[in-house]
């Protein structure tokens, strides 16, 4: 999550196409948290209000809040991946062209504990620096995405695991080695091929794989 100083508010006129923020949900008290980008691609200073999903809806272009209202009622309920491209009026009534992608926080235990993403403004005034800035960003969340689903789908296979135990194997190895998820998945993965892949038939070297594959480079 972004950090913001609280002193020093950002003025919703700062807000600029192609900004990109992050944001969070959490399950338990169906709580919101905006960063500052994203706080001001809706026209507010940090500070200035308390998103709920109430006020994100208020922000949806009338065309598209049905479809939105549909997407965030399975998040707030189980916090579930979910990806929209859609529009936003902010308080100034600018439109902007938004694509938000969100997938599942968990807790070091790996149950679902809420839902974290990003707001990219897509907005047709962008520039140049911007456009490439956020394909990277989209490139970044596909390539780790893709790191992580590989890396759960060879555990599932040599364990004879499901999704979220296999996701809790790796979670508990990111955190016990103080590596990033993404990057422990893709060592990981990167190493599988000299394994014999995922159908690799000995656990052992699995095992040995998976506890010793953050010492690589």
């Amino acid at each position: 999550m972004t950090e913001v100083d609280e002193s020093r508010p950002q003025r919703a006129d700062t807000a600029q196409p192609g900004r990109i923020g992050s944001f969070r949900f959490w399950l338990a008290d169906q709580r919101w948290e905006w960063s500052a980008e994203v706080t001001a691609l809706h026209g507010y200073r940090v500070g200035e209000v308390v998103p709920t999903t109430e006020l994100l809806l208020s922000h949806k272009h009338p065309d598209d809040r049905a479809e939105v209202a549909d997407t965030l009622a399975a998040v707030v309920q189980s916090g579930q991946p979910f990806s929209s491209r859609h529009r936003i009026i902010d308080t100034g009534g600018r439109v902007h062209h938004v694509l938000v992608v969100g997938d599942q926080l968990r807790d070091s235990t790996g149950a679902v504990v809420g839902t974290t993403g990003y707001y990219i403004d897509l907005t047709s005034s962008l520039d140049e620096t911007r456009k490439k800035a956020i394909e990277e960003v989209l490139s970044e969340l596909v390539e780790s995405r893709e790191a992580i689903e590989r890396a759960k789908g060879a555990l599932m296979m040599v364990y004879g695991i499901n999704a979220e135990q296999a996701f809790a194997v790796l979670a508990w190895r990111s955190q016990e080695t103080n590596v990033k998820l993404r990057v422990l998945a893709e060592r990981f993965v990167a190493a599988l091929p000299a394994l014999g892949g995922a159908e690799v038939g000995s656990r052992t070297r699995v095992d040995h794989l998976l506890l010793t594959v953050h010492e690589q480079a």
